[in-house]
């Protein structure tokens, strides 16, 4: 259905149908939307709509549904597909009620589609990089302008948006009701993640703490005003000051040093779940702000409450109980990955666990009433630890593991065993199905003075010795797994391509749905992990897929636009898939039984890399551009000048050839707008020094291999069983 456009708009229509009826007609009023709540949020069945990150509240992304199922999957094929020029990352997870689907895309920007047809309904646009030119230009340095979804409560959607604010939008026409700004403009936080509904208010944290001095908190407003109901910070701050709580007090204690010149970090960027049962709210909260535990705590110390599950009172915020999966985090383990509430028969008693598995490459399940460990296991190659104490519940490091000499190569490294890529928990079969990363870390911190290191805003802020060289294509690959939480072991695994996997949905229907880098949506057996299903959709998919009822058919819908770290980062590890920065259409595709819609075909053009003869080289000067480059653009622009497709690749820029263009829009902001930071504070020799660098990386590359026509229409949708 097509909803009316603004509040005038829908007081005609509710005069419409008054005249109507006062004219003797038999009518009666549509019905109004019913009002999402925490009944409508908690339900496991029907399953029609998809009301919360998770689906519901326990964030275990299983749908109920199995119209869809391993017998009929061959016939899935696709209903419609709108494209959505304008975006680039696109990792966010749909919500679907009534037949209508709201997505966040770049930018924040939020959509509104009919699921039927796929017609767009209402779009809002925040205006995030005009917010960012406004207020502080340098800020969206580190912001790569993804947002991973959205929060239903009553009828409003809530979006948090990459300048800091949380806006409050009517669900029916798209208009914002209020908004409020949840951080400090002049710092470094950003929101790329999605709010949490519940009992009325609407919590929402923020990222951002790799790239300056940042202390995490997260905020509870209210649903209706947008006023501030509590909110509770995950590190201490200046003992000088006072604390907020005994929480903080208590962890206080924990650290050393000036910890809070740093900010110390601990963000909560991603993973936040409601758990109705004990009316709690669990933080999965980030690594330490820098990286380097000497630096910022350099007498030691579990520094709480990095990288850790925390319990809070829904009500009021008040502490109840952590679990740190990385005491002195200083490795990039963050928490923030999605926590599953489940039941599970333990020892014969039924018990309420939280199912969780951070980056440090463990699998915990952890008692949701205490907060005590019920186990850990490996998920795949962990080399920083031989185990998790089960009586104590800490990791037993490794020496070594800590670069106490300087260095260290451990598995897993910075983008963990598992990333924010949401894992899915189906109860018919018991297993986990976790996109699982297999990249190990490198960490050298020789040469740097703790005491002297200095925190740079919107900038790289680790504390480490950054490396500038390409990320090689055999330096790491990825799966996804079937894990069994009981037995905490691996039941099934299947490679999935390149390193940068998308997020999974299980179905009743024995299925696991996940997209892949390679641009392929592909559906196993959920209890064997057989290959069942694979659709083109012409560009790497990040984000989860969801699945809702309309009309009475299962449908299945997935965000395509690869996202994240991964094709920003680049290097030739990410970049091996051929996605450019233009070429390719970004889409929100919906799949349904007998399903005819296709895509058109497209040909995926080679790189083509650029230079100027006439440019001389000098080696000192491609040295400072390179400096340059790794502080402030390789984070976009990728490793060793190679584009993974998330920004534009330099090397084949004109832009970067042309000293007067160069210059407009990398001192001049003449693409501030479009997403592309402003670095004002540039002089020129360093605007020349950074274009010898990018050219000197040009002319050390090898030729792209020649585009390929794309099939993205098969005629057989299921899985050539030759295949390898």
């Amino acid at each position: 259905m097509r909803y009316p456009q603004g509040p005038w708009a829908l007081r005609r229509q509710a005069l419409s149908w008054a005249l109507l009826c006062g004219l003797g007609m038999s009518c009666s009023l549509p019905a109004a939307a019913a009002p999402v709540d925490r009944a409508a949020i908690s339900a496991e069945l029907p399953g029609n709509d998809w009301l919360a990150y998770g689906r519901n509240y326990s964030e275990q992304r299983f749908s109920p549904l199995q119209q869809i199922n391993s017998q009929n999957i061959s016939e899935l094929g696709l209903a419609w597909a709108l494209d959505l020029p304008e975006a680039t990352s696109l990792v966010s997870t749909p919500l679907v009620k009534e037949g209508v689907i709201y997505f966040s895309a770049t930018h924040s920007v939020v959509h509104a589609v009919d699921a039927r047809s796929g017609k767009p309904l209402w779009r809002y646009d925040p205006k995030v990089t005009e917010a960012f030119r406004d207020n502080n230009p340098r800020r969206q340095r580190m912001y790569w302008g993804m947002n991973r979804g959205l929060a239903m409560w009553g009828n409003s959607l809530f979006v948090g948006t990459g300048d800091g604010r949380l806006i409050a939008l009517d669900m029916a026409s798209g208009e914002p009701q209020w908004s409020v700004q949840t951080t400090d403009p002049q710092s470094s936080a950003i929101i790329t993640g999605m709010p949490l509904a519940f009992n009325g208010k609407v919590l929402i944290g923020f990222g951002g703490a790799d790239n300056g001095p940042l202390r995490g908190y997260v905020s509870a407003y209210d649903a209706k005003t947008g006023e501030l109901s509590w909110r509770f910070h995950t590190v201490p701050g200046n003992p000088a000051e006072g604390f907020e709580n005994e929480a903080m007090r208590m962890a206080a204690e924990t650290w050393s040093g000036e910890w809070w010149k740093h900010g110390g970090g601990g963000t909560v960027w991603n993973s936040m779940t409601y758990d109705p049962q004990f009316n709690r709210v669990y933080l999965g909260t980030g690594n330490g702000a820098p990286w380097n535990r000497k630096i910022r705590s350099p007498e030691g110390g579990d520094n709480l409450f990095l990288s850790s599950i925390v319990a809070l009172d829904a009500d009021s915020g008040e502490y109840q109980w952590h679990y740190q999966t990385t005491p002195g985090e200083t490795w990039d383990f963050n928490s923030s990955m999605d926590m599953v509430l489940a039941e599970l028969e333990i020892d014969g008693e039924p018990r309420q666990v939280l199912l969780h598995a951070p980056k440090n490459g463990f699998f915990y399940v952890i008692d949701r009433a205490s907060g005590k460990l019920i186990s850990a296991e490996k998920l795949g190659e962990v080399t920083w630890a031989e185990r998790v104490d089960l009586a104590t519940g800490r990791p037993v490091e490794v020496p070594g593991a800590r670069y106490e000499s300087g260095e260290a190569f451990i598995w897993p490294g910075p983008p963990g065993r598992h990333s924010w890529h949401p894992m899915s928990f189906n109860p018919q079969t018991g297993l986990v199905y976790v996109p699982a990363l297999h990249i190990p870390g490198y960490y050298n911190d020789m040469g740097i003075d703790p005491k002297k290191w200095l925190h740079r805003s919107h900038t790289y802020a680790f504390g480490l010795n950054l490396g500038a060289g390409d990320a090689p294509r055999e330096a790491g690959s990825s799966s996804l797994i079937a894990w069994d939480p009981l037995a905490q072991r691996e039941v099934w695994s299947q490679p999935t391509a390149g390193a940068w996997p998308g997020g999974t949905l299980t179905t009743a229907g024995n299925l696991v749905f996940q997209g892949q880098a390679d641009g392929y949506l592909k559906a196993f057996d959920a209890a064997s992990g057989a290959p069942l299903w694979q659709f083109q959709a012409q560009r790497g998919i990040s984000a989860p897929p969801v699945s809702y009822s309309v009309d009475g058919v299962q449908q299945i819908s997935v965000l395509v636009g690869w996202g994240g770290g991964g094709p920003l980062v680049g290097g030739s590890l990410f970049a091996q898939h051929g996605w450019g920065y233009r070429d390719q259409t970004r889409r929100l595709l919906t799949f349904r039984i007998g399903g005819e819609a296709a895509l058109p075909p497209v040909t995926s053009a080679a790189l083509q890399l650029l230079d100027n003869p006439d440019l001389q080289l000098d080696a000192e000067h491609v040295q400072r551009g390179r400096d340059l480059y790794v502080r402030n653009c390789q984070t976009c622009h990728g490793n060793d000048v190679i584009s993974g497709g998330g920004a534009p690749d330099l090397r084949a820029s004109a832009l970067a050839l042309s000293p007067e263009g160069f210059d407009q829009v990398v001192r001049g902001g003449a693409l501030q707008l479009r997403g592309m930071p402003v670095f004002d504070d540039f002089d020129q020799a360093q605007l020349q020094a950074l274009q010898q660098f990018i050219r000197d990386r040009a002319r050390a590359s090898q030729p792209a291999e020649p585009g390929l026509v794309m099939e993205a229409n098969r005629s057989d949708n299921h899985i050539d069983k030759d295949q390898p």
